[in-house]
């Protein structure tokens, strides 16, 4: 494998540990919240990501994808996880692009769009009252290995958070 596709796979590993990190710790009912009329909800914004992912994909096998709604904030979890295995696997295997893409269009399209939706998911967290710490995610545990939705803890969690809920704690590692 060449080194563009190894960065492809390094990002989408990246993208499954912030995507997992939004969404950690979050109640049974994030998946439904609705931050004003006419946005997006968790669970609609991770189907979205999915469906982006899914249109980079077209790129290895052809086609069309568009993903229904699926009823739970956790299965879309699940699929948008899938898919990302999915696409390593043809990353790994050295599968062509077709419709004359790149692998830095791939990057620069899809790729970066699924990392903008992870971060509104963060947002919609804070919005929702439940924020997740911030962290220095270049310390971060990223292996294009772990792309499923068990991710590590942050290796590096800032030890100061102004906007902490009430009894949070700062981390005692360093």
């Amino acid at each position: 494998m060449d080194d563009k596709r190894e960065l492809l796979q390094h990002f989408l590993a990246a993208l499954a540990y912030r995507t997992q990190k939004a969404l950690r710790g979050a109640p049974e009912d994030f998946g439904s919240f609705r931050a004003a009329q006419g946005l997006r909800t968790p669970a609609q914004l991770v189907c979205h990501m999915t469906s982006v992912l899914g249109y980079a994909r077209t790129y290895f096998v052809g086609g069309s994808y568009w993903p229904d709604e699926l009823p739970s904030l956790h299965d879309e979890i699940q699929r948008f996880h899938e898919m990302l295995q999915d696409l390593s696997r043809h990353l790994t295997m050295g599968s062509p692009l077709l419709g004359g893409t790149s692998d830095e269009r791939l990057l620069q399209g899809p790729f970066s769009d699924a990392m903008t939706h992870a971060g509104q998911l963060a947002m919609l967290r804070r919005l929702a009252g439940i924020p997740v710490a911030p962290e220095d995610f270049s310390m971060a545990d990223i292996s294009p290995e772990r792309l499923g939705p068990d991710q590590p803890e942050p290796a590096r969690p800032d030890a100061i958070w102004p906007e902490a809920p009430a009894g949070w704690k700062p981390p005692s590692q360093y």
